[in-house]
């Protein structure tokens, strides 16, 4: 039995949620057809009678329905424990939060490693592409499933951004407001560059085996997937940050090794996280998210940026990070200018933190970020219900 980490929540339980599971299956956006789809969710709090308390948080890239307590199943604290739980910036005193895996995730919600009712066997690579769309839409059935009629907010960091941003859009009359944390309307060239680099670092494994690797006693594809993490959780960090943490310290030495094992302590901390990361999250789900990130645009068939905004009602909440090079400030500063052009001026607050700590920020500075969210979220509740 793992050791149960303090958290104000206690302990946390995920729940399930199918649909899709009759002769009508899901329409993706690729025009492909899937079902039936189970949905991990976790929700903390309690709707209100009124029902004007819902807030939907969408998690990042690697992250899960676990947003805050203590797992049930390993133990673990919460991805979100800095701003959720009572008396948090996500007060789950005041708010109904709801947080579920995403499409094409491996932690409950269905995606490659689930089982094709067609075949008997895991999807594996005949799992259908999705879009950070399909995964809103699957999120929305969910909340029909709920009752929520509306949200207070939705809320996500990094990739979690661009789900708020799409719910924005997609669900407008059912959006108050939205808080896309250090996020963008679209990825840059550079991070579709990286989110491929990790994606051919999988494909290289031996042991990914075209993405069959599924079968009892096959070995996974471990060291690519270490690889992708390694590369991906680099772009998370600023130069900053990893000269102050790391320098150019040698690990448990004096001098160089003069091989081409761990000397640095970069190295060892890269190490780590990769060796962390193929424990919890699965190769495939890693290559069909990041490509759903690749397609997200935001923009989409609107003749402009601004014009996709024209469509929303919600009020938005922008925070950005200074030291964030994977979704720099620029990228917020361009949304704020787009509806402000949309004639949407008046409804939308930016915050532009300073923080040392690159992307990773949007987890880790409830101190900046907590006070801005709490007023926002006071101010929307008092004027949109």
């Amino acid at each position: 039995m793992p050791r149960l980490e303090s958290s104000p929540l206690g302990v946390t339980g995920t729940l399930f949620f199918t649909f899709a599971d009759g002769p009508e299956k899901f329409t993706l956006m690729s025009g492909q057809n899937l079902g039936p789809i189970t949905v991990a969710y976790e929700t903390y709090g309690t709707l209100s009678p009124h029902h004007d308390n819902a807030i939907l948080i969408c998690h990042a890239l690697t992250g899960d329905a676990h947003a805050a307590g203590i797992s049930s199943e390993d133990g673990r604290v919460g991805w979100w424990e800095v701003l959720v739980g009572p008396g948090m910036p996500l007060d789950t005193d005041r708010y109904y939060i709801i947080c579920a895996n995403v499409l094409g995730g491996c932690k409950g919600t269905t995606g490659p490693s689930s089982i094709n009712p067609a075949t008997g066997k895991p999807y594996a690579l005949e799992f259908p592409i999705i879009t950070i769309e399909d995964m809103v839409r699957v999120q929305k059935k969910l909340l029909d499933y709920l009752g929520v009629e509306r949200l207070l907010t939705v809320i996500g960091g990094s990739m979690g951004g661009m789900q708020a941003l799409s719910w924005a859009v997609q669900y407008p009359d059912m959006v108050a407001s939205a808080i896309p944390i250090a996020t963008s309307p679209h990825l840059s060239a550079q991070g579709i560059a990286w989110d491929e680099i990790g994606r051919r670092a999988i494909m290289a494994d031996m042991n990914w085996d075209n993405g069959n690797y599924y079968t009892p006693g096959h070995p996974r594809p471990e060291a690519g997937l270490a690889v992708a993490r390694m590369v991906g959780h680099l772009t998370y960090l600023s130069e900053e940050s990893m000269s102050n943490k790391f320098g150019r310290r040698l690990r448990n030495r004096d001098n160089y090794s003069y091989t081409f094992g761990v000397d640095f302590e970069v190295e060892s901390y890269l190490q780590h996280q990769g060796e962390v990361f193929i424990k919890r999250f699965d190769a495939n789900s890693y290559l069909y998210i990041t490509r759903a990130m690749d397609y997200f645009s935001l923009q989409g068939d609107y003749p402009s940026l601004a014009d996709a905004f024209a469509v929303t009602q919600g009020h938005f909440l922008f925070i950005s990070f200074s030291s964030d090079w994977l979704y720099p400030p620029s990228q917020s500063e361009l949304m704020v200018t787009a509806l402000q052009q949309a004639g949407r001026g008046d409804v939308v607050e930016y915050f532009a933190a300073l923080s040392p700590y690159g992307h990773d920020a949007f987890l880790l500075e409830a101190q900046q970020q907590g006070p801005v969210i709490t007023r926002f979220l006071e101010r929307v509740h008092r004027e949109q219900f």
